[in-house]
């Protein structure tokens, strides 16, 4: 998948066939509305994001998605 996004101020362009996977995770269980699936990625230039894709109550309700996050948040993420 890949996404333009603003993140900081400035346009990036987000690509997971390019970027490397850091860690995935699924929340809930198949089936649930409010569950969801998320990998963490890094691109070449240093920038972290999430895709997730979800059910119809989860953040990523409207289907698949690309959101930005910072360093700090991505070592929290992995760190959780």
């Amino acid at each position: 998948m890949r996404k333009t996004k603003v993140f900081a101020g400035k346009k990036h362009v987000y690509d997971t066939s390019k970027a490397e996977a850091l860690g995935n995770r699924a929340h809930s269980y198949y089936g649930d509305p409010a569950g969801f699936e998320e990998t963490l990625y890094k691109t070449k230039g240093g920038l972290y994001f999430l895709w997730g894709l979800g059910g119809a109550d989860s953040p990523y309700s409207a289907g698949e998605d690309i959101r930005p996050i910072s360093e700090k948040e991505a070592k929290a993420w992995l760190e959780a």
